[in-house]
């Protein structure tokens, strides 16, 4: 078993409002929810409008597959036209 993290720090243009952030970012997890079954969540800058990071994670069977799902993901979430991606930082963890 291993475990894929993934932490994205995005940037959401034209949000003017926490209100409007939180219906883009809420949309986003769930569009990525249902479509890899991945767990997501908003970790940092909960109170920045434009500024949002999320962690996924995934569980598979090797690494070079948590891999591939976590590009598959960040690939998803760059075709969004409602956030851009910033800055990512991927972690493979591997029982001893």
């Amino acid at each position: 078993m291993v475990v894929g993290l993934m932490k994205l720090d995005l940037l959401i243009p034209g949000c003017n409002s926490l209100k409007e952030k939180r219906r883009v970012i809420k949309s986003l997890i769930n569009k990525v929810k249902n479509q890899f079954n991945a767990a997501v969540n908003e970790v940092d800058h909960h109170d920045l409008w434009q500024r949002a990071t999320i962690g996924i994670a995934c569980i598979s069977q090797s690494s070079f597959q948590a891999k591939r799902t976590l590009h598959t993901i960040e690939r998803f979430i760059e075709q969004m036209h409602s956030v851009s991606i910033l800055k990512t930082n991927v972690s493979i963890m591997t029982p001893d």
